[in-house]
């Protein structure tokens, strides 16, 4: 696979809670070298990231993050308050103690809430697969699918561990509509990625493939 297809598939992803603007601007600029599909950063950067690429690479970000157990009306206003500082793409984590309950029909209703706030703009939805029993993870899927979201994603990359090959495989085979993958967590090389594509990830959240992109001279 060429190295810049699987670069057009990166959410290019800074969310250390002790990271700087400058180290912002950097993942910005490495995203407008590389042309990455976007760049993933704190909700509190959204502002300086939307002015700084001028819409030459969308900005995304995050809510409920990285727990999901805010109130709904909380990952709503966070979602209004990240499109209404420039942001294209939102992530949202869903509540998994709703998972652990069966209580789909809250988690369905909270996605299409939140979706609705992004004002059209795209939501991925994080399931946090690393806390999740293979059986969760196909009823999940299947509420994702059902819902108004653009995307299921695997992981905040703050879990116990982040994607699988198992996790992609899943959600492929459980989602009958449009919706999208993302594999986020974990993925730390270009085999690992070009194997998350290969079945069926849309997009890859991850710093460390433009990082491995620049200190071998790929491009």
């Amino acid at each position: 696979m060429d190295i810049k297809d699987i670069l057009s598939k990166v959410d290019h992803t800074l969310l250390s809670p002790t990271a700087t603007w400058e180290d912002i601007k950097v993942i910005c600029d490495d995203a407008l070298k590389y042309e990455t599909a976007s760049v993933c950063v704190p909700p509190s950067f959204v502002g300086l990231c939307a002015d700084y690429l001028g819409g030459k690479i969308p900005v995304c970000t995050v809510i409920g993050f990285p727990n999901g157990y805010n109130a709904t009306s909380v990952k709503c206003f966070e979602a209004e308050n990240a499109i209404s500082d420039g942001a294209d793409e939102i992530d949202m984590v869903i509540n998994q103690g709703w998972v652990k309950s069966g209580q789909y029909d809250l988690i369905l209703s909270e996605i299409n809430k939140v979706k609705s706030a992004c004002d059209d703009k795209i939501l991925k939805v994080i399931v946090e697969t690393c806390n999740l029993t293979y059986e969760e993870k196909v009823k999940i899927t299947e509420v994702v699918a059902k819902s108004d979201a653009d995307f299921i994603k695997t992981s905040t990359g703050f879990g116990k561990s982040g994607a699988t090959f198992e996790d992609i495989e899943i959600f492929e085979n459980n989602i009958h509509n449009n919706t999208q993958i993302k594999a986020a967590g974990g993925i730390s090389s270009i085999e690992d990625a070009e194997r998350f594509i290969s079945l069926g990830a849309d997009r890859l959240g991850t710093s460390r493939i433009v990082k491995i992109v620049k200190e071998q001279g790929l491009l």
